[in-house]
């Protein structure tokens, strides 16, 4: 009867510890829809003894503990799908270079394939339950295991084993092999960091720069009046605006690409460490050449494993570039939304379109939505980034184990940044972004700030009203005259020339000649 209750008690714990989270759905691959027709659990063991695993899933027995023990955030706070696809690049390369070194061609070739079904993603929803907030702490110990068991239990499959049976493939003595959860998570980190900055940041900050470039371009003859600490300024054109976003995200996509020098450095091959021990000379090379092959980017083994696994720079450096495009959208979105504030009693120089009702009580009201969106993720990417430095600073003695809560940070902002550059170009008319996000951004290409518009008579009424044009009179006249004409035309509600003329400081051909806006746009 004891051992009934404490059957029926451990069944209870891991319904409950599963629920909502391993789903029993079917599986699209065809060997996963046999697997979902078989009922029930079978029997695995980890160090710590033996747990129920469903049948339709491909992990273990350390996976199903994981989620037993920390239940921490749902699938919300999953393990990022990038990090688990780089894991599957790092066993499959792991894997063919063992098997240069002894490793059972038969079982090498059943990994690789395994991995393959990692890397294309298609295992994620239903075999890669674990959260960032995971046993072990933050090392990632067990989303290592979860790949291993994984890849172990798919690749038995393959070669007509049985599920569970850890033969003929173990997870930690194959799949793991010459390799420790504390060199593959930070591998499997900078794997997926540099592969999601190629694949989905540069390229929508690269067309990001291209779209204001353009805009600047559009708007190279409409003069307008500057602006500094919010007060009227001296003369500049609409387009010198925009070539400064421009020129801000130039510098940021060159930061990013500054940091990835060190983001292409791989800790595989230092295992527990940064020694070395258990692997054989040369391996460390070879995975990261492996790596590079398969993933088309130029990795290379860490120089020192021990700061690769004891200290993570790396990771606070890119962080810390994203940090910088944070600022650098938050004030593009602010002058874009402060220049087409109005309509009637804001600065009114831009307009932007009419995309929902902006009030629920203050009926016809537009706000300028998208521009306070954007500025909200950039406020969360700072909030990440101050996650990833505090992160960066607990590498106690020789490991860091804040690595899943990094690596999650790290990632959030690019996969957010990706969305708000394809809502951003879509805003400025620009419909060619990389493939992959040019489709998703096509409704807003037509529905948003497609026509960031120039309101020429606004920007010329509010150019020749302003105070400041009266700069150009200091080479004539002198500072403390001109500032004179400003002061009491301000004073007394009248235009820089009547106060000019009335003062007698100079005749009116004179004002006429030299105070001009667009003489006003560079040096003489």
């Amino acid at each position: 009867m004891a051992s009934l209750r404490a059957a029926s008690s451990s069944a209870s714990r891991l319904a409950t510890a599963l629920g909502g989270r391993l789903h029993h759905q079917q599986a699209t691959l065809t060997t996963s829809c046999v697997m979902a027709a078989q009922e029930g659990v079978r029997k695995e063991q980890d160090t710590f003894g033996e747990l129920d695993v469903p049948n339709s899933k491909y992990y273990g027995a350390q996976t199903v503990r994981s989620v037993m023990n920390f239940p921490i955030g749902g699938d919300n706070e999953r393990m990022p799908l990038p990090v688990i696809k780089a894991f599957g690049v790092l066993k499959k390369a792991a894997a063919q270079v063992n098997q240069e070194y002894g490793l059972d061609p038969k079982i090498s070739d059943a990994i690789s394939k395994a991995a393959d079904e990692v890397i294309s993603g298609q295992l994620y929803e239903d075999h890669f339950p674990l959260v960032i907030w995971q046993t072990v702490g933050g090392l990632g110990t067990q989303s290592n295991m979860n790949t291993n068991e994984v890849i172990a239990n798919r690749a038995i499959e393959m070669l007509g084993g049985q599920l569970g049976s850890k033969t003929p493939v173990h997870p930690n003595d194959h799949v793991n092999k010459s390799q420790s959860s504390n060199d593959t998570y930070p591998t499997a980190m900078h794997i997926a960091t540099a592969v999601e900055i190629h694949n989905t940041l540069l390229p929508g900050l690269v067309a990001l720069h291209k779209a204001l470039d353009s805009k600047a371009k559009e708007f190279n003859d409409i003069v307008k009046i500057g602006r500094t600490h919010t007060q009227d300024a001296t003369p500049l054109t609409l387009g010198q605006e925009f070539g400064g976003y421009a020129q801000q995200i130039e510098f940021g996509i060159e930061r990013v690409k500054v940091c990835l020098p060190r983001i292409y450095m791989l800790a595989a091959g230092g295992t527990a460490v940064g020694t070395g021990l258990n692997t054989r000379i040369g391996f460390a090379e070879k995975v990261a050449a492996k790596v590079s092959e398969l993933t088309g980017l130029p990795f290379v083994t860490a120089p020192n494993k021990f700061e690769a696994l004891a200290a993570h720079d790396a990771m606070v450096e890119i962080s810390g570039a994203l940090n910088v495009l944070s600022c650098s959208i938050m004030k593009i979105a602010n002058d874009i939304r402060f220049l087409a504030s109005g309509p009637r009693c804001g600065l009114g120089e831009l307009s932007l379109p009419e995309n929902e009702p902006g009030s629920s009580i203050m009926p016809g009201k537009i706000n300028p939505t998208q521009c306070e969106a954007i500025t909200m993720v950039a406020a969360q990417v700072m909030g990440n980034h101050v996650a990833v430095t505090v992160g960066g600073s607990n590498g106690h003695f020789e490991l860091n184990v804040f690595k899943p809560m990094m690596v999650a940070n790290v990632l959030r902002p690019r996969k957010t940044w990706r969305q708000c550059v394809e809502e951003d170009l879509a805003a400025l008319g620009i419909e060619e972004i990389h493939p992959a996000s040019g489709r998703q951004c096509h409704a807003f290409v037509d529905n948003c700030v497609i026509g960031i518009e120039a309101n020429k008579e606004r920007i010329d009424k509010l150019l020749h009203e302003s105070l400041m044009l009266v700069t150009a009179l200091n080479n004539h006249i002198g500072y403390d005259k001109a500032a004179k004409i400003a002061k009491t035309a301000h004073r007394e509600g009248s235009t820089l020339k009547a106060t000019a003329l009335k003062l007698g400081y100079l005749t009116e051909e004179q004002f006429d000649q030299w105070v001009r806006p667009e003489d006003m746009l560079g040096p003489k």
